[in-house]
């Protein structure tokens, strides 16, 4: 991550404690918040990789699979910072089945720490954050769109999505 000075200093994804799942959410919302205010510079339209929603999706998943029950702080924590909430957020859903292919095609090895974000257990109470009725995530508005397809479907896809969101702007 180019946000981070030292990749030692980059939270780990399995974190083990509820106190250590806060502080690596507020050190991410940290850089959030920095990289919003260097994309608001520039004016106009701002595309984040990762959002607010990211980060609390990944908390619910890990509340589930740890019982931490951090998100409903969290969820409280994100109201004292309105700047970082997204307009939009859109999550491509992809098969964990496909993950895995992907990531192995990339040369990632299912030893590294890391792997465990593709797990079937944590994607699919990760996914439930995005797509239970019974949640609300932070952006204003949401799209759940499948990430099945190759590249040029995915992309065309999204720039749909953006073009169609910022009509009328």
């Amino acid at each position: 991550m180019k946000s981070f000075a030292r990749r030692e200093d980059i939270p780990t994804p399995s974190t083990q404690s509820a106190a250590e799942q806060v502080e690596a959410f507020m050190t991410f919302m940290k850089i959030e918040g920095e990289r919003v205010r260097a994309a608001r510079r520039h004016g106009g339209l701002i595309i984040l990789d990762r959002t607010v929603d990211t980060l609390l999706a990944h908390a619910h998943a890990m509340d589930e699979i740890h019982g931490f029950g951090v998100l409903p702080e969290l969820r409280r924590r994100v109201e004292d910072m309105p700047h970082l909430r997204p307009d939009h957020t859109l999550y491509l859903d992809v098969t964990p089945e496909l993950l895995h292919l992907r990531r192995k095609a990339a040369g990632h090895q299912e030893a590294e720490p890391e792997y465990f974000l593709h797990d079937p257990a944590f994607l699919t109470h990760f996914r439930d954050y995005f797509c239970s009725p019974a949640r609300r995530p932070a952006a204003k508005e949401i799209a759940v769109a499948s990430g099945d397809g190759d590249r040029e479907e995915t992309a065309a896809l999204v720039q749909a999505l953006i073009t169609f969101w910022t009509r009328g702007r």
